[in-house]
């Protein structure tokens, strides 16, 4: 070996290979943000192992609790002035407002947390973050 080779650091891998935005809406879509294809999720919120179209490994993920904090921040932002607009411009009684808002709080919810967990998941697929970049993963 030369003092050349040996003075050069390996090549990182091009983020062009896995870019970002695609592997974003994939994600939201809940399938496999590699092909697109494969259903990212095994029920509500369980992450497959690998794809089933492509064979992306996938158990690399750590989603842990970003989805949740994603989706009480968003549901938050959105139901949170609705509930003032309600009560202020038609005078609701209160326990038909919360029972409206309480259920359209938990339907949001449960709409937006897998697609947030897939974004994640995306997210960190397409950064090569824990584990998704190295050679063993791929």
């Amino acid at each position: 070996m030369t003092a050349a080779t040996l003075s050069q650091p390996a090549a990182p891998e091009s983020e062009d290979d896995r870019p970002l935005r695609p592997a974003m809406l994939r994600g939201l879509r809940r399938r496999c943000p590699s092909c697109g294809e494969g259903a990212m999720l095994r029920g509500f919120l369980k992450v497959r192992d690998s794809c089933p179209a492509c064979g992306e490994s996938l158990h690399h993920h750590r989603a842990d609790d970003g989805p949740a904090y994603l989706t009480i921040l968003i549901v938050g932002h959105l139901m949170a002035p609705a509930i003032l607009w309600a009560f202020v411009e038609f005078r609701p009684d209160p326990l038909t407002l919360a029972t409206i808002f309480s259920a359209g709080t938990v339907g949001l919810s449960l709409y937006l947390l897998p697609r947030l967990k897939g974004l994640i998941v995306a997210v960190q697929w397409s950064r090569r973050m824990h584990g998704f970049g190295t050679a063993e993963g791929e």
